[in-house]
């Protein structure tokens, strides 16, 4: 006979990120990261629990003073409820203290930076926690050249990988 599987060990705990945004760091230089919280409801906790988010077209905009994370999408959480349930691509709160957000926002006012998400994931804590980059956008021989040191480096470690065989 097989073992039950434990419901427990599906679940995502501590240090496990939940979503990457690989499309950030290939759109953007990516220069000053911050560890943010984000206010969630307990279906969206129970869905990220479950590995499922999605930050490919999220971004992070000011609305009256405060941070938000924009298009992020969770999806609903399939036990609980009809009346239980949220909105996928809510709009979420971020929380930071003042000075980090007065920062945050100076460079985007001054500087023309981006502020970009790129992971979402459960601290040490067991709490969901935003990383979030102040981005430069990239031109498109900037993206050229990142392919290509890419292709690069794939090939490099192909031919290390041989020569030790």
């Amino acid at each position: 006979m097989g073992k039950k599987k434990d419901k427990k060990s599906q679940l995502l705990s501590t240090d496990v990120t939940i979503s990457d945004n690989r499309k950030a760091n290939f759109e953007y230089f990516l220069e000053d990261k911050l560890e943010v919280g984000i206010v969630l409801t307990g279906t969206e906790v129970k869905s990220l629990r479950h590995g499922q988010c999605g930050l490919q077209e999220s971004h992070v905009a000011a609305k009256k003073g405060e941070l938000w994370l924009w298009n992020a999408h969770i999806p609903e959480y399939q036990q609980a409820g009809p009346q239980q349930q949220h909105a996928p691509r809510r709009p979420r709160k971020l929380l930071l203290n003042a000075k980090q957000r007065d920062k945050m926002m100076g460079a985007v006012n001054r500087d023309g930076y981006t502020i970009v998400p790129t992971r979402i994931y459960f601290n040490t804590k067991g709490l969901a926690k935003l990383e979030i980059a102040l981005a430069k956008g990239k031109k498109e021989y900037d993206k050229r050249e990142t392919i290509k040191q890419r292709d690069w480096d794939r090939q490099k470690s192909r031919v290390l990988r041989n020569e030790k065989e």
